[in-house]
Protein backbone atom coordinates (compact mmCIF):
# COMPACT_ATOMS: atom_id res chain seq x y z
CA UNK A 1 0.00 0.00 0.00
CA UNK A 2 1.56 3.08 -0.88
CA UNK A 3 0.87 6.78 1.71
CA UNK A 4 0.14 9.83 0.60
CA UNK A 5 -0.11 12.16 4.11
CA UNK A 6 -1.37 15.53 4.73
CA UNK A 7 -0.65 17.82 7.63
CA UNK A 8 -3.57 19.97 7.98
CA UNK A 9 -7.42 20.01 7.49
CA UNK A 10 -8.45 23.49 6.55
CA UNK A 11 -9.16 24.85 3.28
CA UNK A 12 -5.43 23.69 1.67
CA UNK A 13 -5.67 20.26 2.99
CA UNK A 14 -9.47 19.60 2.24
CA UNK A 15 -9.26 20.33 -1.25
CA UNK A 16 -6.13 18.55 -2.52
CA UNK A 17 -7.66 15.50 -0.07
CA UNK A 18 -10.66 15.63 -1.96
CA UNK A 19 -9.06 16.32 -5.31
CA UNK A 20 -6.14 13.31 -5.03
CA UNK A 21 -8.98 10.82 -3.28
CA UNK A 22 -10.67 11.09 -6.88
CA UNK A 23 -8.09 10.78 -8.99
CA UNK A 24 -5.64 8.24 -7.11
CA UNK A 25 -6.72 4.54 -7.37
CA UNK A 26 -6.96 1.59 -4.42
CA UNK A 27 -3.24 1.05 -4.27
CA UNK A 28 -3.01 4.55 -2.29
CA UNK A 29 -4.26 5.10 1.61
CA UNK A 30 -4.69 8.78 2.19
CA UNK A 31 -3.87 10.03 5.55
CA UNK A 32 -5.17 13.37 6.94
CA UNK A 33 -3.96 14.65 10.31
CA UNK A 34 -5.04 17.46 12.30
CA UNK A 35 -5.40 18.78 15.77
CA UNK A 36 -8.49 20.58 15.30
CA UNK A 37 -12.12 18.44 14.35
CA UNK A 38 -13.79 21.98 13.80
CA UNK A 39 -13.10 23.59 10.01
CA UNK A 40 -13.36 27.12 9.73
CA UNK A 41 -14.93 29.60 7.85
CA UNK A 42 -11.99 32.09 7.74
CA UNK A 43 -13.62 34.48 5.50
CA UNK A 44 -16.57 35.00 8.24
CA UNK A 45 -14.09 35.90 10.75
CA UNK A 46 -14.61 39.67 9.42
CA UNK A 47 -18.53 39.73 9.57
CA UNK A 48 -18.56 38.82 13.17
CA UNK A 49 -17.40 42.32 14.89
CA UNK A 50 -20.42 44.32 13.53
CA UNK A 51 -23.36 41.10 13.84
CA UNK A 52 -23.30 40.21 9.69
CA UNK A 53 -22.30 36.67 10.90
CA UNK A 54 -22.40 34.79 14.31
CA UNK A 55 -20.01 31.96 15.31
CA UNK A 56 -22.42 29.41 14.32
CA UNK A 57 -22.24 30.95 10.54
CA UNK A 58 -18.68 29.70 10.76
CA UNK A 59 -18.23 26.45 11.79
CA UNK A 60 -18.52 23.01 10.31
CA UNK A 61 -17.40 19.56 11.52
CA UNK A 62 -14.02 18.48 9.19
CA UNK A 63 -15.24 15.10 8.75
CA UNK A 64 -18.31 16.35 7.14
CA UNK A 65 -16.39 16.96 4.25
CA UNK A 66 -12.77 14.77 3.88
CA UNK A 67 -13.37 11.90 1.00
CA UNK A 68 -14.62 8.63 2.26
CA UNK A 69 -12.08 5.96 2.34
CA UNK A 70 -9.56 8.54 3.79
CA UNK A 71 -7.91 7.67 7.03
CA UNK A 72 -9.14 10.96 9.50
CA UNK A 73 -5.95 11.45 12.36
CA UNK A 74 -7.15 14.02 15.02
CA UNK A 75 -3.78 14.63 16.46
CA UNK A 76 -0.82 17.01 17.26
CA UNK A 77 2.01 16.41 15.41
CA UNK A 78 5.39 16.13 17.31
CA UNK A 79 7.88 16.52 14.44
CA UNK A 80 8.65 15.56 10.59
CA UNK A 81 11.17 13.27 10.33
CA UNK A 82 11.82 13.93 6.60
CA UNK A 83 15.06 11.56 5.91
CA UNK A 84 12.88 9.10 7.31
CA UNK A 85 9.63 9.71 5.54
CA UNK A 86 7.29 9.46 8.41
CA UNK A 87 5.76 11.65 11.16
CA UNK A 88 5.84 11.39 14.77
CA UNK A 89 2.40 11.94 16.55
CA UNK A 90 2.45 13.33 19.84
CA UNK A 91 0.42 10.24 21.00
CA UNK A 92 3.63 8.28 19.87
CA UNK A 93 2.22 6.89 16.85
CA UNK A 94 4.84 6.88 13.59
CA UNK A 95 3.29 7.63 10.02
CA UNK A 96 5.09 6.77 7.09
CA UNK A 97 4.68 8.38 4.20
CA UNK A 98 5.48 7.87 0.46
CA UNK A 99 4.75 11.51 -0.20
CA UNK A 100 3.69 14.21 2.20
CA UNK A 101 1.61 17.02 1.83
CA UNK A 102 1.95 20.39 4.49
CA UNK A 103 -0.97 22.52 4.37
CA UNK A 104 -0.58 23.43 8.35
CA UNK A 105 -1.42 26.82 7.75
CA UNK A 106 -0.55 30.27 9.79
CA UNK A 107 -1.49 31.40 12.88
CA UNK A 108 -1.79 34.93 14.60
CA UNK A 109 1.37 35.50 17.63
CA UNK A 110 0.53 38.35 19.52
CA UNK A 111 2.94 37.38 22.14
CA UNK A 112 5.67 38.54 19.32
CA UNK A 113 5.11 41.80 20.24
CA UNK A 114 5.76 43.24 23.77
CA UNK A 115 3.10 44.24 25.71
CA UNK A 116 0.12 43.02 23.74
CA UNK A 117 -0.71 39.59 24.63
CA UNK A 118 -1.10 40.62 28.45
CA UNK A 119 -4.32 41.74 30.47
CA UNK A 120 -5.68 44.26 27.83
CA UNK A 121 -5.95 41.24 25.37
CA UNK A 122 -9.83 41.26 24.43
CA UNK A 123 -10.17 43.93 26.66
CA UNK A 124 -9.13 47.02 24.88
CA UNK A 125 -6.70 44.97 22.18
CA UNK A 126 -8.50 42.59 19.95
CA UNK A 127 -8.28 40.61 16.96
CA UNK A 128 -10.34 39.59 13.87
CA UNK A 129 -8.84 36.45 12.76
CA UNK A 130 -9.52 34.11 15.22
CA UNK A 131 -13.35 33.30 15.75
CA UNK A 132 -13.14 34.10 19.71
CA UNK A 133 -10.96 37.09 18.76
CA UNK A 134 -14.08 38.19 16.56
CA UNK A 135 -16.99 37.01 18.89
CA UNK A 136 -15.27 39.38 21.87
CA UNK A 137 -14.38 42.39 19.70
CA UNK A 138 -18.41 41.68 18.44
CA UNK A 139 -19.28 42.48 22.21
CA UNK A 140 -16.60 45.23 22.97
CA UNK A 141 -18.41 47.39 19.49
CA UNK A 142 -21.77 46.82 20.37
CA UNK A 143 -22.18 48.96 23.23
CA UNK A 144 -18.94 51.26 22.34
CA UNK A 145 -19.46 55.19 22.39
CA UNK A 146 -16.80 56.19 20.39
CA UNK A 147 -13.32 57.54 20.46
CA UNK A 148 -10.22 56.24 18.46
CA UNK A 149 -10.08 52.93 16.58
CA UNK A 150 -7.19 51.82 15.59
CA UNK A 151 -6.53 49.40 13.09
CA UNK A 152 -2.63 48.23 13.07
CA UNK A 153 -0.67 45.29 10.75
CA UNK A 154 2.04 44.52 12.93
CA UNK A 155 4.04 43.32 10.49
CA UNK A 156 3.72 41.27 6.77
CA UNK A 157 3.29 38.30 5.60
CA UNK A 158 -0.21 38.27 6.89
CA UNK A 159 -3.44 36.02 6.30
CA UNK A 160 -5.50 37.61 3.57
CA UNK A 161 -3.59 40.85 3.34
CA UNK A 162 -7.25 42.56 2.29
CA UNK A 163 -8.54 41.81 5.34
CA UNK A 164 -7.40 44.78 7.43
CA UNK A 165 -9.04 46.97 4.80
CA UNK A 166 -12.11 45.54 4.87
CA UNK A 167 -12.52 45.59 8.77
CA UNK A 168 -11.50 49.49 8.30
CA UNK A 169 -14.45 49.76 5.15
CA UNK A 170 -17.11 48.24 7.75
CA UNK A 171 -15.89 50.06 10.32
CA UNK A 172 -16.67 53.08 8.41
CA UNK A 173 -20.61 51.81 7.25
CA UNK A 174 -21.40 50.01 11.01
CA UNK A 175 -20.46 53.51 13.00
CA UNK A 176 -22.29 55.51 10.29
CA UNK A 177 -25.89 53.23 10.84
CA UNK A 178 -25.60 53.72 14.58
CA UNK A 179 -25.33 57.60 14.01
CA UNK A 180 -22.12 57.66 15.55
CA UNK A 181 -19.16 57.83 12.59
CA UNK A 182 -18.50 61.67 13.86
CA UNK A 183 -17.48 60.39 16.99
CA UNK A 184 -15.29 58.13 15.44
CA UNK A 185 -11.60 58.41 14.80
CA UNK A 186 -10.30 55.72 12.25
CA UNK A 187 -6.85 55.43 12.13
CA UNK A 188 -5.05 52.60 9.60
CA UNK A 189 -1.62 51.88 10.93
CA UNK A 190 0.88 49.33 8.19
CA UNK A 191 4.07 48.86 7.58
CA UNK A 192 3.89 49.44 4.60
CA UNK A 193 4.30 52.58 2.27
CA UNK A 194 0.20 52.59 1.24
CA UNK A 195 -2.95 50.98 1.91
CA UNK A 196 -1.84 47.69 0.10
CA UNK A 197 1.12 45.55 -1.41
CA UNK A 198 0.95 46.21 -4.80
CA UNK A 199 1.04 50.05 -6.02
CA UNK A 200 -1.45 50.21 -8.45
CA UNK A 201 -3.69 49.25 -6.10
CA UNK A 202 -2.64 50.67 -2.93
CA UNK A 203 -3.02 53.66 -4.43
CA UNK A 204 -6.80 53.62 -5.36
CA UNK A 205 -7.56 51.66 -1.42
CA UNK A 206 -5.67 54.48 -0.07
CA UNK A 207 -8.41 57.79 -2.27
CA UNK A 208 -10.94 55.14 -1.32
CA UNK A 209 -9.79 55.42 2.32
CA UNK A 210 -9.13 59.03 2.09
CA UNK A 211 -12.71 59.33 0.88
CA UNK A 212 -14.44 57.59 3.75
CA UNK A 213 -12.02 59.82 6.14
CA UNK A 214 -9.82 56.79 7.65
CA UNK A 215 -6.86 58.27 8.23
CA UNK A 216 -3.73 55.86 6.88
CA UNK A 217 -0.29 55.92 9.13
CA UNK A 218 2.29 54.16 6.61
CA UNK A 219 5.98 52.78 7.22
CA UNK A 220 4.57 52.21 11.20
CA UNK A 221 6.25 49.45 12.51
CA UNK A 222 5.26 48.36 15.85
CA UNK A 223 8.07 47.70 18.07
CA UNK A 224 5.39 47.43 21.52
CA UNK A 225 1.79 48.16 22.86
CA UNK A 226 1.72 50.53 26.03
CA UNK A 227 -1.40 49.44 27.03
CA UNK A 228 -1.10 51.32 30.42
CA UNK A 229 -0.95 54.62 28.37
CA UNK A 230 -3.37 52.93 25.31
CA UNK A 231 -0.39 53.81 22.75
CA UNK A 232 1.05 52.04 20.29
CA UNK A 233 4.91 52.60 19.83
CA UNK A 234 7.13 51.50 16.86
CA UNK A 235 11.05 50.92 16.87
CA UNK A 236 11.78 54.25 16.27
CA UNK A 237 10.06 55.71 18.64
CA UNK A 238 6.87 56.62 16.64
CA UNK A 239 3.68 56.98 19.08
CA UNK A 240 -0.01 56.07 18.03
CA UNK A 241 -2.73 56.37 20.77
CA UNK A 242 -5.91 54.62 21.02
CA UNK A 243 -9.15 53.97 22.43
CA UNK A 244 -9.62 50.65 21.02
CA UNK A 245 -6.55 48.87 19.08
CA UNK A 246 -8.14 46.55 16.74
CA UNK A 247 -4.63 44.19 15.74
CA UNK A 248 -3.17 41.84 13.20
CA UNK A 249 -0.40 40.67 15.18
CA UNK A 250 2.66 38.85 13.77
CA UNK A 251 1.39 35.72 11.36
CA UNK A 252 3.47 32.45 11.61
CA UNK A 253 3.29 28.93 10.81
CA UNK A 254 2.76 26.03 12.92
CA UNK A 255 5.67 25.56 15.45
CA UNK A 256 5.37 21.92 14.05
CA UNK A 257 7.76 23.32 10.92
CA UNK A 258 10.24 25.16 13.35
CA UNK A 259 10.51 21.58 15.39
CA UNK A 260 11.35 19.93 12.53
CA UNK A 261 14.01 22.04 11.61
CA UNK A 262 11.87 23.09 8.08
CA UNK A 263 11.15 26.42 8.19
CA UNK A 264 12.30 30.17 7.94
CA UNK A 265 12.54 32.39 10.53
CA UNK A 266 8.68 32.62 10.93
CA UNK A 267 8.10 28.49 10.33
CA UNK A 268 6.85 28.61 6.59
CA UNK A 269 8.27 26.07 4.71
CA UNK A 270 10.84 26.87 1.92
CA UNK A 271 8.85 26.19 -1.38
CA UNK A 272 9.08 26.13 -5.09
CA UNK A 273 6.90 29.33 -6.32
CA UNK A 274 6.33 27.21 -9.29
CA UNK A 275 5.98 23.52 -9.22
CA UNK A 276 4.87 24.22 -4.99
CA UNK A 277 7.54 21.19 -4.01
CA UNK A 278 9.89 21.76 -0.71
CA UNK A 279 13.04 23.28 -2.17
CA UNK A 280 14.66 20.60 -0.32
CA UNK A 281 12.80 17.10 -0.08
CA UNK A 282 11.12 15.76 -3.60
CA UNK A 283 8.60 13.82 -2.29
CA UNK A 284 6.87 16.95 0.16
CA UNK A 285 5.14 19.25 -1.33
CA UNK A 286 3.96 22.68 0.83
CA UNK A 287 0.42 24.53 0.00
CA UNK A 288 -1.69 27.56 1.30
CA UNK A 289 -0.51 29.92 3.85
CA UNK A 290 2.44 27.24 5.07
CA UNK A 291 4.81 27.79 2.24
CA UNK A 292 6.92 31.23 2.05
CA UNK A 293 6.01 32.40 -1.66
CA UNK A 294 5.48 36.27 -2.35
CA UNK A 295 2.01 35.14 -3.18
CA UNK A 296 -0.89 36.34 -1.33
CA UNK A 297 -2.16 33.64 2.04
CA UNK A 298 -5.76 33.21 1.07
CA UNK A 299 -8.23 31.09 0.06
CA UNK A 300 -8.53 31.46 -3.56
CA UNK A 301 -4.65 31.38 -3.25
CA UNK A 302 -4.92 27.79 -1.92
CA UNK A 303 -7.54 27.23 -4.30
CA UNK A 304 -5.36 27.98 -7.61
CA UNK A 305 -2.65 26.29 -6.00
CA UNK A 306 -4.59 22.95 -5.08
CA UNK A 307 -4.97 22.57 -9.03
CA UNK A 308 -1.27 23.09 -9.81
CA UNK A 309 -0.30 21.15 -6.95
CA UNK A 310 -3.21 18.02 -7.99
CA UNK A 311 -1.47 17.72 -11.59
CA UNK A 312 2.17 17.82 -10.16
CA UNK A 313 1.99 15.46 -7.82
CA UNK A 314 0.14 12.94 -10.46
CA UNK A 315 3.27 13.56 -12.75
CA UNK A 316 5.76 12.38 -9.95
CA UNK A 317 3.89 9.82 -9.25
CA UNK A 318 4.03 8.64 -12.56
CA UNK A 319 7.94 9.50 -12.64
CA UNK A 320 6.71 12.58 -15.01
CA UNK A 321 8.52 16.10 -14.94
CA UNK A 322 6.82 18.89 -13.00
CA UNK A 323 5.27 20.56 -15.54
CA UNK A 324 2.32 22.60 -14.07
CA UNK A 325 3.63 25.85 -12.41
CA UNK A 326 1.77 28.65 -10.44
CA UNK A 327 1.97 31.83 -11.39
CA UNK A 328 0.90 33.41 -7.80
CA UNK A 329 -2.55 33.94 -9.24
CA UNK A 330 -4.96 35.90 -6.16
CA UNK A 331 -8.82 36.97 -6.75
CA UNK A 332 -10.26 38.50 -3.72
CA UNK A 333 -13.33 40.60 -3.47
CA UNK A 334 -13.07 43.39 -0.85
CA UNK A 335 -15.95 44.12 1.14
CA UNK A 336 -16.11 48.26 1.07
CA UNK A 337 -19.63 48.84 3.31
CA UNK A 338 -23.08 50.01 1.82
CA UNK A 339 -23.48 46.98 0.41
CA UNK A 340 -21.10 47.37 -2.15
CA UNK A 341 -17.10 45.87 -2.77
CA UNK A 342 -14.51 45.30 -5.52
CA UNK A 343 -12.92 42.82 -6.62
CA UNK A 344 -8.88 42.26 -7.51
CA UNK A 345 -7.46 39.95 -10.05
CA UNK A 346 -3.66 39.95 -9.83
CA UNK A 347 -0.67 36.94 -10.09
CA UNK A 348 3.20 37.00 -9.34
CA UNK A 349 4.04 40.09 -12.28
CA UNK A 350 0.60 41.69 -12.71
CA UNK A 351 -1.17 43.90 -10.57
CA UNK A 352 -4.16 44.69 -9.86
CA UNK A 353 -6.22 46.00 -13.07
CA UNK A 354 -9.55 47.46 -13.64
CA UNK A 355 -11.65 45.92 -15.91
CA UNK A 356 -14.65 43.14 -16.07
CA UNK A 357 -14.51 39.63 -14.64
CA UNK A 358 -14.26 36.93 -15.42
CA UNK A 359 -16.28 37.79 -18.71
CA UNK A 360 -14.75 40.71 -20.85
CA UNK A 361 -17.09 43.79 -21.03
CA UNK A 362 -19.94 41.60 -19.25
CA UNK A 363 -18.83 41.09 -15.55
CA UNK A 364 -20.72 40.49 -13.88
CA UNK A 365 -17.94 41.46 -11.59
CA UNK A 366 -16.25 44.49 -11.53
CA UNK A 367 -12.25 44.71 -11.25
CA UNK A 368 -10.71 47.47 -8.87
CA UNK A 369 -13.86 49.48 -9.20
CA UNK A 370 -16.80 49.54 -6.37
CA UNK A 371 -19.92 47.34 -6.75
CA UNK A 372 -23.16 46.25 -5.44
CA UNK A 373 -22.62 43.07 -7.19
CA UNK A 374 -19.55 42.36 -6.09
CA UNK A 375 -20.75 42.67 -2.50
CA UNK A 376 -23.41 39.87 -3.18
CA UNK A 377 -20.44 37.86 -4.96
CA UNK A 378 -18.51 38.63 -1.77
CA UNK A 379 -21.22 37.22 0.69
CA UNK A 380 -21.87 34.59 -2.06
CA UNK A 381 -18.98 32.62 -1.57
CA UNK A 382 -19.64 31.31 1.96
CA UNK A 383 -22.00 28.94 -0.04
CA UNK A 384 -19.51 28.31 -2.86
CA UNK A 385 -16.74 27.75 -0.14
CA UNK A 386 -18.92 24.74 1.66
CA UNK A 387 -20.73 23.39 -1.76
CA UNK A 388 -17.88 22.99 -4.46
CA UNK A 389 -14.38 25.15 -3.39
CA UNK A 390 -13.28 22.44 -0.27
CA UNK A 391 -14.64 19.66 -1.72
CA UNK A 392 -12.57 19.93 -4.47
CA UNK A 393 -15.58 20.17 -7.10
CA UNK A 394 -14.15 21.67 -10.34
CA UNK A 395 -14.91 25.70 -10.77
CA UNK A 396 -14.58 27.14 -14.10
CA UNK A 397 -11.98 29.65 -12.92
CA UNK A 398 -8.56 29.36 -14.64
CA UNK A 399 -5.56 28.86 -11.94
CA UNK A 400 -3.48 30.67 -14.04
CA UNK A 401 -4.30 34.94 -14.14
CA UNK A 402 -5.64 35.52 -17.42
CA UNK A 403 -5.84 39.09 -19.00
CA UNK A 404 -9.66 39.05 -20.61
CA UNK A 405 -11.79 41.51 -19.30
CA UNK A 406 -8.55 43.85 -17.78
CA UNK A 407 -7.70 46.89 -19.12
CA UNK A 408 -4.57 48.95 -18.45
CA UNK A 409 -4.82 51.27 -15.79
CA UNK A 410 -3.94 54.52 -17.52
CA UNK A 411 -7.23 54.33 -19.18
CA UNK A 412 -9.65 55.06 -15.67
CA UNK A 413 -9.44 57.96 -13.48
CA UNK A 414 -7.30 57.58 -10.56
CA UNK A 415 -10.30 57.51 -7.99
CA UNK A 416 -13.00 54.53 -7.76
CA UNK A 417 -16.17 54.88 -9.74
CA UNK A 418 -18.69 53.76 -7.73
CA UNK A 419 -21.38 52.23 -9.84
CA UNK A 420 -25.37 51.38 -8.33
CA UNK A 421 -26.52 48.25 -9.99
Amino acid sequence: MKKLLILGGGTAGTIMANKLASALDSEWQITIVDKDETHYYQPGFLFIPFGIYSREDVVKPKRKYFPSGAEFVFADVEVIEAEKNQVKLTNGRILDYDYLIIATGTDIHPEEIEGMAGESWRERIFDFYTVDGSVALQKFLKDWKGGRLVINIAEMPIKCPVAPLEFAFLADWWFTQRGIRNKVEIDYVTPLPGAFTKPIASKSLGSLLKKKNINVIPEFAIGRVNADKQKIVSWDEKEVSYDVLVSVPTNMGDALIERSGMGDELNFVPTDKETLRSKYYENIFVIGDATDLPSSKAGSVAHFQADILFENILHQIKGKSLTSRFDGHANCFIETGFNKGLLVDFNYETEPLPGKFPLPGVGPFSLLEESRINHWGKLAFRWVYWNLLIRGVYMPIPSHMTMMGKRPYEEREETFISNTF
